[in-house]
């Protein structure tokens, strides 16, 4: 399973949302991929007012979970379905 999370490297909200999805990831075979919006223009373009932005998968084809804060239920719920 992999979360895509959108980020800015100056952006304390994308800080709180990585160490607020550590704990919840922990134990589950899950790779945070992240992706800096301010090198990839069409993402920037599209996200650059959301970020930080979580998604399920890949931000091209993936599921957007939450953007500013981190949705622990919505991140439980996708760990939940992938291990059913």
């Amino acid at each position: 399973m992999t979360f895509t999370l959108l980020i800015r490297s100056y952006c304390h909200l994308c800080d709180d949302m990585r160490e607020a999805l550590r704990p919840i990831i922990a134990g589950h075979q899950v790779e945070v991929v992240e992706i800096d919006v301010d090198v990839e223009p069409a993402l920037e373009n599209r996200y650059g007012e959301l970020v930080p932005v979580l998604f399920l998968g890949d931000a091209a084809t993936g599921r957007e979970l939450c953007h500013y804060h981190l949705d622990r239920v919505a991140v439980a719920n996708a760990l939940r379905a992938a291990a059913a």
